[in-house]
């Protein structure tokens, strides 16, 4: 997939490519595995690990209990999120050129929705974005189309090659893939050869800055 013309909007991936929410996560997670006698996991282990929603993740790790795991993840993660969520290093002044240029930007997530609009709210971010769809919000999460077309349905946009998905995982890539949109990659490491398979990055850039610079030059 090629395409380099200029797109009329933008899809985000939010954990780790617009806010900076590791370290949440990970406490979260590691209060979740203490709690059901787990070994609890490495930061690293967390990053490269946590990909799907939780409710596709959690029946795998925690069968029959997993809804009573969910339930002591959210708690952790409510008493901590709003303040611990930074802006990831350039995400500011990116959505701020990118809404006066007029550009249609939406937010597809496997976090859970209401956080999502929690964290954007205490951020200052809800005016950037037309529709921020998080995990259960539609009837299938990520990389499943359906939080796709649901972030894009207030603008009358259709996925496609004007829309770009940007993220920091494959899932964000095979998303993009999936439902014929324009595959981004931001994070500061290169991808490697074949490292995503079938679902490989258009354009890849170090951090937000770098995006919203290009995007300007087109």
């Amino acid at each position: 997939m090629t395409d380099f013309s200029k797109p009329t909007a933008l899809i985000f991936d939010w954990d780790n490519t617009l806010v900076d929410s590791w370290p949440v996560i990970h406490d979260a997670l590691n209060t979740t595995y203490r709690t059901f006698g787990l070994p609890e996991w490495t930061l690293d282990q967390t990053r490269a690990n946590v990909r799907e929603s939780l409710r596709d993740r959690f029946p795998k790790i925690f069968g029959d209990e997993w809804e009573a795991a969910a339930d002591v993840f959210y708690k952790r993660y409510d008493e901590i999120h709003v303040d611990a969520v930074k802006p990831a290093a350039g995400a500011v002044e990116m959505l701020d050129a990118l809404r006066d240029a007029g550009l249609y930007l939406g937010v597809v997530s496997n976090k859970r929705g209401d956080y999502l609009r929690a964290e954007a709210e205490h951020l200052g971010w809800n005016g950037h974005f037309s529709a921020i769809v998080g995990a259960t919000d539609a009837e299938r999460d990520k990389p499943d189309p359906a939080p796709v077309h649901m972030a894009l349905a207030p603008g009358n946009h259709a996925p496609g090659p004007h829309v770009w998905f940007v993220g920091d995982a494959d899932i964000d890539l095979k998303c993009a893939i999936d439902t014929g949109c324009i595959p981004v990659l931001v994070r500061a490491e290169a991808p490697e050869s074949d490292e995503f398979g079938a679902h490989p990055p258009v354009h890849h850039f170090a951090n937000c800055l770098q995006l919203c610079n290009f995007l300007q030059t087109m």
